[in-house]
C-alpha cells in the first residue's frame, strides 16, 4: 500500500472507513465509486490496501459489521479525528460515501445520501431515528454539495430537511455486470427454464422490516389461483423482531409449506436463485434505490415492484408496477406472470435492455464531475 509519508497538498480525501471484507449496501457503493476518482489523485482513508492510490490508514473498528458500536466509533472518529487528518494532509475537499462529516469544522465536504427511510418509517428506540432527525440534516446543511441515488431521495431531502434542490445531484447506482447476468437453460421447444429442480417460485430479496411489505406479499401469494403449483422464497436475513410475525401469518393462512425462508444468501449464489425464479416480487413501501430490482432485470428475470419512491426510476417500463398497499394488484400481477409466457419473455428482454443503461462507470464519472 502506498502510504502517505509526506504532507503535500492532497486536494481530495475519500472516506472509506466503512469498507470491510464483505461489503453490502453503502460500503458496496463506496467500493465501486472510488476507482473512478483516480484522475483527482485522491488520498483514501482506509484500512485496506489499494496499491494504485495514496492511502492513509484509519482505525479498523469503524465498520458496519461492528454493529451499533462500530457506528458510534465512526461518528466519534468523524467528528474529532477526521478534521485533524484533513488538516494534516492539507486537504481541500472531503468526499464521504454516506451522510457523515465533521460538523462545525473547517472541512469542506461532499456527501452521499442514500435514503431517509428511518424518518418515513421510524422505529421506537432505534438509534437511526435520532441519527436522521438531528445529525444528518446538519451534515447536509453544511455540505458543499449532496449526491443522492434517485430523484425520490432528492425530493425527500428537500421535503424533510428543506435543503434547496440546487445543492443536490441525483446519480443512479449500478450493479456488477459480470455477476448478475442471464444464466438460462433453454429446452428443446425454446421455453426458458425459469425454475430450479422443478420448483416454480416467486422470489423476494431483502430484509423483513415492516416497510418491506412482506405481510402483504404473503397475503397476495395466498390468494393466487392454483397456488399449490407455486412457492414463495424469501431471501434475506431473518429478524427476531419481524420474522416470527410472518411465520405466524403463514400458519394462519395454511401455507407454511409453500413459503421458504432462505435467510442470508451468499453473494455468489444470488444469480442462480434470481435466474431460476418465475419473477422477483419486490413490493417495498419505500426505497432509496432498489438493488434487487436492477439485479433481477440484469438476469432477465421478470420483475413486479412498487409504483412508489425510486422503484419506477429503476424499473422504467421493464417491470409490472403495482400499488404496494393493494394486495389484489400484487396477486393479479403474480398470476399474470405465472400464466403468460409471452409476457414473461417480453419483460425478460426489456429488463436486460433496461439494466444495460446502468453502470458503475456512469455513476463514477458523474460523481467525478460533481467533485471536480
Amino acid at each position: 500500500m502506498k502510504t502517505i509519508d509526506t504532507f503535500d497538498s492532497n486536494q481530495l480525501i475519500v472516506n472509506l472507513s466503512i469498507l470491510f471484507s464483505q461489503p453490502t449496501g453503502i460500503s458496496n457503493y463506496a467500493k465501486n465509486i472510488f476507482p473512478y476518482l483516480k484522475s483527482l489523485n485522491p488520498t483514501l482513508l482506509t484500512t485496506q490496501e489499494y496499491p494504485e492510490f495514496n492511502c492513509y490508514t484509519v482505525p479498523d473498528n469503524l465498520t458496519p459489521d461492528r454493529g451499533t458500536k462500530g457506528h458510534f466509533n465512526r461518528l466519534l472518529w468523524t467528528q474529532f479525528q477526521l478534521p485533524q487528518i484533513y488538516k494534516k494532509l492539507k486537504s481541500r475537499l472531503l468526499f464521504s460515501p454516506l451522510p457523515e462529516a465533521p460538523l462545525y469544522s473547517k472541512c469542506r465536504f461532499v456527501v452521499m445520501s442514500h435514503d431517509l427511510i428511518p424518518l418515513r418509517f421510524p422505529k421506537r428506540f432505534s438509534p437511526l431515528t435520532p441519527y436522521h432527525r438531528y445529525y444528518v440534516p446538519r451534515v447536509l446543511q453544511q455540505a458543499q454539495h449532496i449526491i443522492c441515488n434517485s430523484h425520490a431521495t432528492a425530493n425527500d431531502i428537500i421535503n424533510f430537511y428543506q435543503i434547496p434542490a440546487s445543492k443536490i445531484t441525483p446519480i443512479p447506482l449500478a450493479y456488477d455486470r459480470q455477476h448478475f447476468r442471464p444464466l438460462w437453460k433453454t429446452w428443446e421447444d425454446g421455453e426458458v427454464k425459469r425454475w430450479s429442480q422443478g420448483q416454480c417460485y416467486f422470489l423476494y430479496i431483502g430484509r423483513h422490516d415492516p416497510y418491506k411489505n412482506l405481510h402483504r406479499l404473503i397475503t397476495a401469494f395466498a390468494a393466487l389461483p392454483h397456488k399449490s403449483n407455486y412457492q414463495l422464497w424469501l431471501a434475506g436475513p431473518t429478524d427476531g423482531r419481524y420474522t416470527p410475525l410472518l411465520q405466524a401469518q403463514l400458519e394462519e393462512l395454511g401455507i407454511t409449506h409453500q413459503v421458504q425462508f432462505l435467510n442470508y444468501v451468499p453473494h455468489n449464489e444470488l444469480p442462480t436463485i434470481i435466474n431460476s425464479a418465475i419473477a422477483l416480487v419486490f413490493p417495498s413501501l419505500w426505497e432509496g434505490f432498489g438493488f434487487p430490482v436492477l439485479e433481477a432485470m440484469a438476469c432477465g428475470t421478470p420483475v413486479i415492484t412498487s409504483n412508489l419512491s425510486s422503484l419506477p426510476e429503476v424499473a422504467g417500463d421493464a417491470a409490472i408496477l403495482i400499488n404496494p398497499y393493494n394486495t389484489a394488484e400484487i396477486t393479479a400481477a403474480m398470476q399474470t406472470i405465472a400464466t403468460d409466457s409471452g409476457l414473461r419473455s417480453h419483460l425478460s428482454n426489456q429488463g436486460i435492455k433496461r439494466a444495460n443503461q446502468f453502470s458503475w462507470k456512469k455513476t463514477g464519472l458523474a460523481t467525478l464531475q460533481v467533485l471536480t
